[in-house]
Order: C-alpha cells, then sequence, then structure tokens
C-alpha cells in the first residue's frame, strides 16, 4: 500500500485534522486516556524577515485543547502544541517567537479571559540529534521538597504555567523495530519506506500494523490520489530547495566576513 509521507506539513495536517486519527495518535504517544479533543483555530508558518536574507521557517505547529484521563483517575484540561520540524536551528527559533503567545495563555471554557494552561509539547523532528539515539523521548517534570527530597503530588497553576512536559520524536531512528505501541504506531513515519523515485510516498505492507491502526495507515493512502496535496508537497520541496541555496549563500557571506576581521 502506498500512503502519503506524513513528514510533509500538508500531509501532517490532513492527518491530524481527523479528530478520531488525531486522538489515537495522541493518546498512544503521551500513554494516557484523551476524553476530547480540539484542534484550536490556528496553524503557524512563517518567515523570519529580521535577517540579511529573508528565509521560511522550516518548522510547523498545531495546537489542541485536550482533556486527559490520568491514571490516577484525574481529569486534566491541557493544550497539546505539536511541533514539526525539518532542521535543528528552527527550534529554537521558533520558541523564542513563540514566547509572548505563551505568557498571554489560552482560552479556557468558562473563563472569560485567557489563563495559562498546563502545556504538553511534542516534538516531531526530521534531523538526529546530538547525542541521544531514541525514537521517542520523554521529557517530564516532577515536584520533589527540596530539603526532604520528598515527591510532592499535587500540582500548582503557577508552577505549571511556567514549564512544561516535553515529548522529542525523532523521525530518523523509526525504523523496522518496533518496541511498543508508539513505535508501532509512528511507524507511518519510517522514512525508511520511501520510494526510491517519489519521496512524497512511503510503501507500507498494511499487515505490518495491528488492527487498531490501520485506519491511519488507509487515511493517508486516500491523500495519495487528492491532486492538491501532491501539488503541495511540490511546493514544500520548492521551498526547502530554496532554503538550503540561502542557508549555503549565509554560510558563505560569514565566512568571508570571518576572514575579513582576522
Amino acid at each position: 500500500m502506498q500512503i502519503a509521507n506524513p513528514i510533509y506539513d500538508v500531509v501532517f495536517k490532513y492527518l491530524m485534522q481527523n479528530n478520531e486519527i488525531a486522538i489515537l495518535i495522541l493518546s498512544t504517544i503521551l500513554e494516557e486516556e484523551i476524553l476530547s479533543l480540539d484542534l484550536l483555530p490556528q496553524e503557524t508558518a512563517i518567515t523570519l524577515k529580521n535577517r540579511r536574507i529573508p528565509i521560511p521557517i522550516t518548522v510547523y505547529r498545531l495546537d489542541f485543547s485536550a482533556r486527559i484521563k490520568m491514571s490516577s483517575g484525574e481529569e486534566r484540561h491541557v493544550i497539546i502544541e505539536i511541533q514539526k520540524a525539518k532542521f535543528a536551528s528552527d527550534i529554537m527559533r521558533f520558541r523564542r517567537y513563540l514566547g509572548d503567545q505563551y505568557a498571554k495563555g489560552f482560552p479556557v471554557e468558562g473563563e472569560k479571559t485567557p489563563k495559562p494552561v498546563p502545556i504538553i509539547s511534542i516534538y516531531f523532528l526530521g534531523y538526529e540529534l546530538e547525542h541521544a539515539t531514541s525514537s521517542v523521548i520523554k521529557v517530564y517534570r516532577s515536584y520533589r521538597d527540596g530539603v526532604t527530597g520528598e515527591e510532592l503530588l499535587a500540582r500548582e497553576e503557577f508552577i505549571e504555567s511556567l514549564t512544561h512536559d516535553s515529548i522529542v520524536i525523532q523521525i530518523p531512528y523509526l525504523g523496522p523495530k518496533r518496541r511498543n505501541a508508539a513505535e508501532r504506531l509512528l511507524a507511518i513515519f519510517d522514512q525508511h519506506r520511501k520510494i526510491e523515485t517519489n519521496g512524497h510516498l512511503l510503501d507500507v505492507d498494511e499487515k505490518d500494523y495491528p488492527e487498531e491502526y490501520r485506519k491511519v495507515a488507509r487515511w493517508l493512502n486516500g491523500a495519495v490520489c487528492q491532486p492538491e496535496i501532491r501539488k503541495t508537497m511540490e511546493v514544500e520541496d520548492e521551498i526547502l530547495a530554496e532554503l538550503e541555496d540561502k542557508e549555503r549563500l549565509i554560510a558563505g557571506k560569514d565566512k568571508l566576513l570571518e576572514e575579513k576581521d582576522q
């Protein structure tokens, strides 16, 4: 079966706009039951213009408002922020760009003004980190008494608004080895399955997926025959090629400046 490659922003958006599939993917990654999930009315793709040569940033972002049932039975309202990046440097640029928005808070049902809500960030990285080779990395905070070392179970709104939990998914490390539910589901991102003559498509065997995950592959298979999606993937290729050319130009200019200063 051929499926559209979800490493492309247009395909990733198509995938996550299916609420049933988005709940399946996020609940599997978080290992928590999602009771309700709403895609917030915003997505972000920006061009940074404060550089010598304006270039498009290669981070795509979606926000979800979710109500989660924790393993303790407690229900929590959280914002799940998904970022997908093709290059390492862009994540840090993007975090700075979004800093002001976090401070403003998010709309909460029943509240007149936006308020801080716990944020869970999930990063889909199209590149490898410098040291870690894990396909899925979870960075979870814990509250501890600074004197006794005892873990504090109660959550404080003030602290929750300052920091947040993160999950990092390294797409290059998703391969044939599927050791848990997350790796089995995230195999739809496995770039080792790209068709040699067309990187827009992945060649997958539906039988490799558990029955409950096959709906994801089928949904992506449906994107293959949509002309608008295929056209947008071609545009993304052109943008990336232009970005790489401009980055090389910037690197060349920086090198000349360094040599001039010496």
